[in-house]
């Protein structure tokens, strides 16, 4: 298996696909930080590498420990006390690296639901309360497209850390709204890096037994 770089690894979703995969045996390398605990990541078996995301030099340290063909994962977020995202900013330094080592055989980026083409069928209070959010991870999805990498998109709905359901689906619908469990979304993205059927898809994660939508849902077919 390539070696599996991960952006966003100290909690969360990242921090579920780190386990995952390396309870397959991936080699997995994962930025965090210099003040988050790093202690999950390292228990899960990762090579963990400091550093900011918001610095393109420490994204560049980064892929210069992966001298051959990977895969990369971003779920960067937050904003730092100057007022920069990582959700655009952290997200388009780790895409320009990716893009420049030529090496990348996959790029899954994770965002949110109401991002992109998704962004008309937001609601006002969705607009209030994350509006600034999601647009500025739409800016990241959009550098991304035009990378020229092999790229896919998954957007989960709302969060949650109770154990995995097992319920997750993919959908291309831009109207579907809902939930999804964190260990769900990171076996979701495990499933698209090994599908080459996800490339050039973005894609909304939810739950099947806590969406909403307002045509039948046809959940995206993908590898189990």
């Amino acid at each position: 298996m390539r070696p599996l770089l991960i952006f966003g690894a100290s909690k969360g979703v990242g921090l579920e696909l780190a386990r995952q995969e390396r309870s397959c045996g991936r080699t997995v390398f994962a930025l965090v930080r210099e003040q988050s605990d790093a202690g999950g990541i390292g228990t899960a078996g990762a090579i963990v590498l400091r550093g900011d995301a918001l610095k393109a030099a420490d994204i560049a340290h980064v892929f210069e420990h992966v001298r051959e063909e990977c895969d990369v994962v971003s779920t960067l977020g937050g904003q730092s006390a100057d007022g920069r995202r990582a959700d655009d900013e952290g997200n388009v330094n780790v895409i320009a690296e990716a893009e420049r080592t030529g090496r990348v055989s996959r790029f899954v980026l994770v965002t949110s639901i109401g991002c992109g083409e998704m962004a008309p069928f937001r609601s006002d209070r969705a607009i209030a309360a994350f509006g600034a959010v999601v647009d500025a991870k739409t800016r990241a999805e959009e550098r991304l497209r035009t990378s020229g990498m092999p790229w896919t998109i998954i957007r989960p709905g709302g969060l949650l850390s109770e154990p995995a359901t097992g319920r997750g689906i993919l959908s291309d619908d831009p109207e579907i709204h809902g939930f999804i469990h964190r260990q769900d979304v990171a076996d979701l993205v495990s499933r698209a890096l090994r599908d080459p059927a996800t490339i050039g898809q973005a894609l909304a994660a939810v739950d099947a037994g806590r969406m909403t939508c307002v045509r039948a849902v046809r959940p995206f077919p993908i590898l189990a």
